[in-house]
């Protein structure tokens, strides 16, 4: 096009274009018309209705997350914190099988118990905050879509409620679905993809249970269930099938073959295959079994090459138990360190700052202990002055390794550490990803798809939406492991064409105007911080980050250094085949 004669609403003038492809990065303009980028050139000679100065700056794709659990918490947070603050433009619901659709009327409550139970969004939260007014997946779609929200949205369908809709009390059992059962939920799952899901999950892991302690609905399907599943992807020629599989349970110690686990990639592989669609499962690393993620790998490639699409999705980091005064304290064994519980932080503050209360907190945390290793306890505030929160494991970041050189015990020096850091403290025990080696090993190999960020679940508890920042800040940066180019890609375009999110995740002519200005060398990464911003008053942890100057959705500045514009310019991501 002849961009000197185009009137552009925005001009992204002089900023270094990281296209999400892979390619090199090249000084150039960016046009935007409405919704779309329209030109990328060395220079464009129109002026736009706004300029926005890049130089100095990279400019690359929104950043697309395609495991979050933000199914509920867009009703009432539309900007979507605290993925907002970290560049991430679209996102994908309904992982993991816990979706509020299908539902009929008299099950709002038990599905809205078992996301809580599974993913730690509070109940009464969802149930306040949620319209309702749906039976379908479609009619849900249909419901996102006319609420205001700041990213884009898609969503997929889950096994759970297909389960629930259709079984009801039996949808928790063991004994298989009957044929009729399974017809009738594959006639459910064809209605959201003819509605525009973006696929199907399921959960098959035995962690995740509804609140009475069983296995949620569809752990124990059988193949021919899934299968059903996968024939409905099938004749649509759309969708994932996303599951948060059994890796590793009910196997023996490290060491074996993992047959159980070989066997969840087979059906995952006969998945793909069959429907001729992507399978996408959570990965990490455990050290009881540290050569098992890499058996995993493994055993996706060996379906690959008989002609399946089965990709693993990690983590840029470490998944760890956050403590803080606020939520938890590493010492909460103890009744004196409870007590701290519901206090206000300079009530807590003056509690540690008194020395017979100090005394009294040391002997009985040293006396009842706390059930953790203190050197696997890492202090995520910044101790180097960098300002960037830490999560690399480093052994002289650990609870240990700061009492040893204070020469003080733990909990002497966690409570110096709180008072140094005027009760924002925030601690994390590492569960998952435990050792970065592995994690560098994983994201090293180019079958494996970022995620497992969990926007929105697990709130007063862990926090990983802000992985793209750390994938920039430490890996990037910092550890200079992979190129930029490559680190965009993984945040933008490979996410977005495992879940066919069309015309996303690349800059380019014609593409959607989901565009991040990034200072990289400004990045940086604070501490999480603990807020009452749910409904009732919930708490939950957030965290900002600053080096993004501005992030546009659809052609429209959302963020702009930090601070929402008031545009709620989000619009609902379908499948098409």
């Amino acid at each position: 096009m002849d961009s000197a004669r185009t009137t552009f609403d925005i001009v992204i003038r002089g900023g270094t274009v990281i296209d999400g492809t892979g390619a090199p990065g090249r000084i150039a303009d960016v046009g935007i018309v409405g919704d779309r980028i329209v030109a990328i050139e060395t220079s464009i000679a129109s002026a736009g209705a706004r300029e926005i100065d890049a130089t100095g700056r990279l400019v690359t794709p929104g950043f697309v997350d395609i495991h979050t659990h933000l199914d509920a918490q867009l009703a009432w947070d539309p900007i979507g914190s605290s993925s907002c603050w970290h560049g991430v433009t679209s996102v994908v619901m309904g992982n993991c099988g816990v979706t509020f659709a299908p539902c009929r009327p008299e099950d709002r409550e038990y599905l809205a118990e078992l996301m809580e139970s599974v993913e730690d969004i509070p109940r009464a939260a969802i149930m306040d905050g949620l319209p309702w007014d749906w039976v379908t997946y479609g009619e849900y779609l249909d419901s996102m879509g006319r609420l205001p929200k700041g990213p884009n949205v898609g969503g997929m369908v889950g096994h759970c409620a297909i389960r629930q809709y259709v079984m009801g009390e039996r949808a928790i059992d063991e004994d298989p679905a009957t044929a009729e059962d399974i017809v009738a939920m594959a006639d459910l799952l064809d209605e959201a993809m003819r509605a525009g899901a973006l696929g199907f999950s399921t959960s098959r892991t035995f962690l995740h249970k509804v609140p009475d302690g069983r296995p949620v609905p569809g752990t124990y399907a059988t193949e021919d269930e899934l299968y059903a599943f996968a024939d409905v992807l099938g004749r649509h020629g759309a969708g994932v099938f996303e599951t948060a599989s059994r890796i590793g349970e009910r196997d023996l110690a490290a060491g074996t073959e993992y047959p159980k686990t070989k066997a969840e990639l087979a059906w995952m592989g006969e998945v793909s295959r069959r429907s001729g669609r992507p399978v996408s499962f959570g990965l990490t690393q455990h050290d009881t079994r540290p050569d098992l993620y890499e058996r995993v790998i493994g055993f996706a490639k060996h379906e690959n090459e008989t002609g399946a699409m089965v990709r693993p999705q990690t983590t840029a980091r470490s998944v760890g138990i956050l403590f803080s005064l606020a939520t938890r304290t590493v010492f909460d064994r103890s009744a004196s360190w409870r007590e701290l519980r519901g206090l206000s932080t300079q009530a807590q503050l003056q509690m540690l700052r008194d020395p017979a209360q100090r005394r009294v907190l040391i002997e009985d945390a040293n006396t009842n202990g706390s059930g953790m290793d203190f050197d696997q306890l890492f202090v995520v505030n910044p101790m180097d002055g960098s300002g960037d929160a830490r999560y690399d494991l480093h052994p002289d970041t650990s609870l240990a390794a700061v009492a040893r050189q204070r020469g003080i015990s733990p909990a002497a020096a966690y409570i110096e550490l709180l008072i140094e850091t005027d009760g924002t403290l925030v601690t994390s025990y590492p569960f998952l990803n435990q050792s970065l080696a592995a994690v560098e090993q994983m994201l090293d190999d180019p079958l494996v798809t970022l995620g497992l960020a969990d926007a929105g679940a697990h709130v007063g508890q862990i926090l990983d939406a802000s992985q793209p920042t750390f994938l920039l800040t430490y890996w990037i940066r910092e550890r200079r492991r992979w190129s930029i180019e490559e680190a965009i890609r993984r945040l933008t375009s490979d996410t977005a064409d495992l879940f066919g999110v069309r015309d996303r995740g690349r800059l380019q002519p014609g593409a959607f105007a989901d565009v991040n200005v990034i200072d990289f060398d400004g990045l940086r990464l604070p501490a999480p911080t603990y807020a009452h911003d749910f409904p009732h008053g919930a708490g939950r942890y957030i965290q900002r980050a600053s080096g993004y100057d501005y992030t546009l959705v659809n052609g429209q500045v959302f963020m702009d250094h930090g601070e929402h514009t008031g545009a709620l310019p989000g619009q609902m991501l379908r499948s098409t085949p």
